[in-house]
């Protein structure tokens, strides 16, 4: 389970180097159903990035992966992707700053961060779980195969 104060160790430390990069953002963090735990947007950090670092914790926590490794996904089969994208209570992301919280075989929820550029939200993010010890390695999904055609 993700408690409070677990919520408010990654925020924390998310905005540590977030300030080292001086870059204001948002870092939102959500339970294993996608629902808020904690979320908070630094002073200066532009208006929609609550919505984005929701969106990316979101997609973490329900995907159950990083949100960057649906990307294949999402270009190999765009018009599915874009119908699952819309299905739950937050828009479903392929891009990067969204990641898994994961201890062991449990997954706990999801990080998403919005400010910085997407690698800059993707390094943050990566370094705050290795820092407070999330696990960060994640098998790749099976790559899409075409149907074969009689």
């Amino acid at each position: 389970m993700l408690s409070m104060n677990d919520a408010r160790a990654l925020i924390e430390a998310a905005q540590q180097e977030a300030i080292r990069l001086g870059k204001p953002m948002t870092v939102c963090v959500v339970d294993s159903g996608g629902f808020i735990v904690c979320v908070d947007r630094m002073d200066g950090a532009r208006p929609l990035t609550p919505s984005i670092a929701h969106a990316k914790a979101y997609t973490a926590a329900i995907m159950q992966r990083p949100t960057h490794m649906l990307r294949g996904w999402a270009d190999s089969q765009p018009g599915f992707f874009s119908q699952i994208s819309r299905m739950g209570h937050q828009p479903i992301v392929a891009t990067l700053g969204g990641l898994t919280l994961k201890k062991g075989d449990e997954i706990l929820g999801g990080i998403g961060l919005s400010g910085g550029t997407g690698e800059e939200d993707e390094e943050i993010a990566l370094n705050v779980l290795k820092q407070l010890g999330y696990d960060t390695d994640f098998a790749e999904w099976n790559k899409v195969r075409p149907l074969k055609q009689d």
